[in-house]
C-alpha cells in the first residue's frame, strides 16, 4: 500500500461521491481532496491533510478555491490566521453585487 492510498483511507469516502476512489491521484487531485475535507471533514480529517500535504501548500489551494461557504471560510481565516481579503472565494463575492439580499 503506497503513501497516497493512506491518506485516501483516513477520509470518509462519502465526500468524494463522484469520483473513482482507486483512481485518485493524490498530487493531481490536490484541490479536490483539500476542498473537500475543509468543506466537508472533521478536524482530524484536517490535520491529516495538512500533515501531508504541508501547511503552505493547504493554504495555497485554499486561497485560489472560488468559493467556499461562509461557516467553513470563517473557520479557514481563523485556523490559519489569514486576512479574508487573500482568498479569491471572498474576492469574487466582494465583486458580486447582491441583488436578492435585505
Amino acid at each position: 500500500m503506497n503513501h497516497q492510498s493512506q491518506l485516501i483511507t483516513t477520509l470518509n469516502p462519502n465526500y468524494f461521491w463522484d469520483v473513482e476512489l482507486s483512481g485518485l491521484n493524490d498530487d493531481k487531485a490536490c484541490r479536490l481532496i483539500i476542498e473537500r475535507v475543509f468543506t466537508l471533514g472533521d478536524m482530524h480529517e484536517m490535520n491529516e491533510v495538512i500533515h501531508y500535504y504541508g501547511e503552505k501548500k493547504t493554504i495555497e489551494v485554499l486561497c485560489n478555491i472560488s468559493y467556499i461557504d461562509p461557516k467553513s471560510f470563517n473557520f479557514i481565516i481563523k485556523l490559519f490566521n489569514k486576512p479574508a481579503e487573500e482568498f479569491k472565494c471572498c474576492q469574487l463575492k466582494q465583486s458580486k453585487p447582491q441583488y436578492w439580499s435585505l
